[in-house]
């Protein structure tokens, strides 16, 4: 989904995300954040979803690979699915 914000438009998608505990949400979403090409991160641990905000110009496919790798480094045993 596209919205425009102060004048610029951003990208923000929902994906699926499999996880243990409510913690290890709080661990993935503040890896996801520190990811270039990520603007924001929310992470839903009872609703098993990751919301992203990407920067301006920034590609989703490769933005997203690179959070799952993050990610993994905190959590091993998380999903994403994109």
């Amino acid at each position: 989904m596209y919205r425009k914000m102060k004048g610029v438009f951003i990208m923000k998608k929902t994906y699926k995300i499999e996880v243990d505990c409510a913690n290890c949400a709080n661990l993935m979403e503040q890896a996801a954040k520190k990811v270039a090409g990520v603007a924001d991160c929310t992470v839903n641990y009872m609703a098993l979803k990751m919301i992203v905000t990407f920067a301006e110009g920034a590609s989703p496919a490769e933005v997203m690979a690179n959070v799952l790798k993050a990610c993994r480094k905190v959590e091993p045993d998380c999903e994403i699915e994109f």
